[in-house]
């Protein structure tokens, strides 16, 4: 009895050791490349200069990802973010960030995409889609008032 106990113990811990974690939402995108693995790349062109992006291994990312190519008008929020509602809705698992960071490509509601270009506390709520690489430059390119922003896959 103790034998048939003890195996089932081993095959449980083993069943649970092999499970992938629980919340992936935060997990860059993968995707095979010649037997390696690569983070899913998007580029964002503001006024000339290219920033590249990786997006987030979520529903909402990927279904976004589908909306790609596209030339948006964003509009100016607050002096930290840039804002485009979206033709269709996208699926959401909101969460508050406590923190938004500069380069943070966010979704809030379901369908109003949003590009943050400094970092600040918030009480809102957003799904997070991605966040550019190396912001350096963002805000300069972003500039002070509205813009038109070509968002691609890289």
């Amino acid at each position: 009895m103790k034998s048939i106990l003890l195996l089932v113990l081993i095959f449980t811990s083993v069943i649970i050791g092999n499970q992938p974690p629980c919340n992936k939402e935060n997990v860059p995108i993968k995707t095979e490349n010649n037997g390696t693995m690569a983070n899913e790349k998007i580029k964002i062109t503001v006024n000339s200069q290219i920033f590249t992006a990786t997006l987030l291994d979520n529903n909402t990312s990927k279904v976004f990802k589908e909306l790609l190519p596209m030339t948006i008008p964003m509009t100016e929020l607050n002096g930290n973010e840039k804002y485009y509602d979206l033709p269709k809705s996208l699926p959401t698992n909101s969460t508050n960030p406590g923190s938004i960071k500069n380069g943070d490509l966010m979704l809030y509601g379901s369908n109003t995409l949003v590009l943050f270009y400094k970092t600040f506390q918030t009480s809102y709520n957003y799904t997070k889609l991605g966040c550019i690489d190396d912001t350096a430059g963002l805000q300069k390119a972003i500039g002070a008032g509205n813009v038109s922003v070509t968002i691609d896959k890289n």
